[in-house]
């Protein structure tokens, strides 16, 4: 068995939360979204453990 990828790319976490890249980018925006590195290429990673919290944060919520 493999471990999980500390680093999640965009794609992946639109996947996961099975919504379009533009909700993820419009979430961003209003700063409602996890934590994101921004890399010198531009594209956005997303490590584990802050889309973990951030989810965890919203359990709280409803």
């Amino acid at each position: 068995m493999t471990a999980p990828r500390d680093k999640l790319t965009l794609a992946e976490v639109c996947a996961e939360l099975r919504i379009s890249r533009s909700t993820f980018y419009d979430w961003r925006a209003k700063g409602r979204a996890p934590r994101c590195i921004k890399l010198p290429n531009g594209d956005l990673r997303i490590r584990r453990a802050d889309l973990d919290r951030w989810l965890a944060t919203l359990e709280d919520a409803a």
